[in-house]
């Protein structure tokens, strides 16, 4: 009898847990769904986005540097940043400029033949909307601690989920299939356990593969990650909003050149044609780019006095970097991805899943389907909520009679693994004991207390 009635507590107290979390993150877990699903296809929709930047089959070809020359010549006083093989025969190179007077950086497109196409502000561009949506909800860092606090919360919401929709000697239907022709409330609690059990490993795995470019959680894993000297080399992926990390990368900080003196005429025009016909030759996925010396690196560490081609590939393991002197005669580096330690290797293939591109269009569609997944069990939730919901009250689940250990430390456990979990449960447990019982009211609407 005793432990049925331990059973039941444990039972109660993770589904007001789960309760709670699912109110606070539905909200979060359609914008973040809807917003990566767009993200999944970035390499189509920058693709269209640039589809006036294309030149007639056939058409004469000059040289890189006489389509640079062409580029700073419609951006007087401009500052060379890097140029972006095009992908296919007809379409235009991308060349990265800086604009003086803090007009900010511009991307000008310049056909084979020489000619200037368009031009396209970066961060005006449908992507950078979309990541700007779904990594800081467009409100900078406070929206990001936000989407990586709720992102926390639907972790521990799935597993509390799971455990909820576990089969308890009942058989698989109405969690592995749904039961239908029951009415619609059994029909919409089948549809929330039933997506819930066939996404949830998808999910967790977006989740957690979504961490390491967070600024908390983040944060801790890349100090982690140099506290145990997992280091070997520059890593793959950058924190959001994050300083440029010097030390992840040997190369940065050496041999800066001043960014005024950056230009065609640092360099000689057969240097440029040079790296960018040997970066053709090295075959690098796309994006290749071609960066030269002085210019900032990927993730806007101080620039080198050496060549750099790269391929900036969203499928991560394709990454390559190679460095050249500043004559562009002899290879300095090379650094592949299967160079790296195995820890940045892992986060790797994790960024490439999230991003849809680890093995091309079939991740795209696992990743839509998790991500209307998501978006179904938010909406379900919701529903069964407002069906269930009492007049005047939160419409919380009862509260179990006597509390967990076992409770505590499962969630003291997950608060250790997800920093900004701890410290809302911490916010919580404060709200609990001694805001609420003053509040009598807000308590008993919330249904904090029996």
């Amino acid at each position: 009898m005793a432990s049925a009635s331990t059973a039941t507590n444990i039972y109660r107290t993770i589904w007001r847990w789960h309760f709670y979390a699912g109110l606070f993150v539905m909200p979060f877990i359609v914008i973040l769904a809807l917003s990566g699903t767009l993200y999944l296809f970035k390499p189509q929709i920058e693709r269209w986005e640039e589809r006036d930047f294309r030149s007639p089959a056939g058409v004469a070809t000059v040289l890189p540097h006489q389509q640079l020359e062409a580029a700073m010549a419609a951006y007087p006083g401009a500052q060379f940043l890097g140029y972006r093989l095009p992908e296919r025969p007809g379409d235009s190179a991308l060349i990265q400029l800086s604009q003086p007077a803090g007009a900010g950086p511009v991307e000008v497109f310049v056909g084979p033949e020489g000619k200037v196409a368009g031009s396209l502000m970066p961060e005006d561009r449908i992507m950078a909307l979309v990541l700007r949506v779904h990594s800081e909800l467009l409100a900078g860092t406070p929206g990001n601690r936000l989407v990586e606090l709720a992102a926390s919360w639907v972790i521990l919401m799935i597993l509390s989920g799971l455990y909820l929709w576990w089969p308890r000697g009942g058989g698989a239907a109405g969690v592995v299939w749904p039961r239908l022709g029951r009415g619609s409330r059994v029909f919409w609690r089948d549809l929330h356990a039933v997506t819930g059990f066939w996404i949830s490993g998808l999910a967790l795995i977006l989740l957690l593969t979504g961490l390491p470019w967070t600024e908390v959680w983040g944060g801790a894993f890349k100090a982690a990650r140099q506290e145990f000297g997992w280091v070997k080399g520059a890593s793959t992926w950058q924190i959001t909003h994050a300083a440029p990390d010097a030390s992840a990368d040997p190369h940065a900080g050496h041999g800066m050149v001043d960014e005024k003196n950056m230009g065609p005429a640092n360099f000689a025009p057969q240097a440029f044609d040079a790296m960018v016909a040997r970066a053709r030759a090295e075959g690098l996925a796309f994006p290749a780019i071609v960066t030269p010396p002085g210019a900032p690196g990927r993730f806007g560490q101080p620039g080198e006095p050496v060549w750099t081609i790269r391929s900036d590939a969203l499928n991560v393991p394709l990454q390559q970097t190679i460095r050249f002197d500043s004559p562009a005669t002899q290879e300095l580096s090379r650094e592949r991805f299967a160079d790296e330690h195995v820890v940045d290797r892992v986060v790797g293939y994790g960024i490439a899943w999230h991003q849809g591109q680890l093995f091309g269009p079939l991740n795209q569609l696992i990743g839509v389907l998790t991500a209307l997944g998501l978006v179904t069990m938010a909406v379900s939730g919701f529903v069964m909520w407002r069906r269930r919901k009492p007049a005047g009250r939160l419409g919380a689940p009862p509260a179990a009679q006597t509390g967990s250990p076992l409770i505590m430390v499962l969630l003291i456990f997950c608060a250790l693994l997800l920093p900004l979990v701890a410290a809302s449960v911490l916010l919580i447990w404060f709200a609990d004991k001694l805001l609420l019982p003053r509040i009598p009211k807000a308590a008993e609407w919330l249904g904090v207390r029996p």
